[in-house]
């Protein structure tokens, strides 16, 4: 199995601009930085991890009235499930039904929740 590297992997503060890119769509660096609370990042900041987050294939810009506009290339969907995969591997041992089980354990899944996940894979099994 291939191991992920450091270019196929997000840090939190470039998961963090990737969130806002995908919530927002199509943005200008100040209207990034606006939508931060305070203490709010320097533009260069933000303008750096941006570039960081173009340089691995995440995010593209196009030229708009001389500003770049960023918008996200990479879909949601795709770190969503890919993140989920790492965090099962390294939190419970690659098992799936050890973070269902901790989530019954710590009350964060109700008995109602988990019958109709039960019921999403029956109707999946079919």
């Amino acid at each position: 199995m291939r191991k992920s590297s450091s270019k196929d992997q997000l840090t939190p503060k470039e998961e963090e601009l990737m969130c806002l890119l995908w919530e927002h769509g199509p943005i200008l660096i100040s209207r990034l930085v606006s939508l931060y609370p305070d203490p709010k990042p320097h533009v260069n900041t933000v303008s750096t991890v941006m570039r960081r987050l173009e340089s691995k294939g995440f995010v593209a810009h196009e030229e708009v009235s001389g500003s770049f506009v960023y918008y996200a290339v990479a879909k949601k969907e795709d770190f969503r499930n890919k993140s989920l995969g790492n965090f099962i591997r390294n939190y419970f041992d690659g098992s799936y039904y050890g973070a269902v089980s901790a989530l019954v354990a710590d009350d964060k899944i109700t008995a109602d929740e988990l019958k109709e996940l039960l019921q999403l894979v029956e109707r999946k099994g079919k």
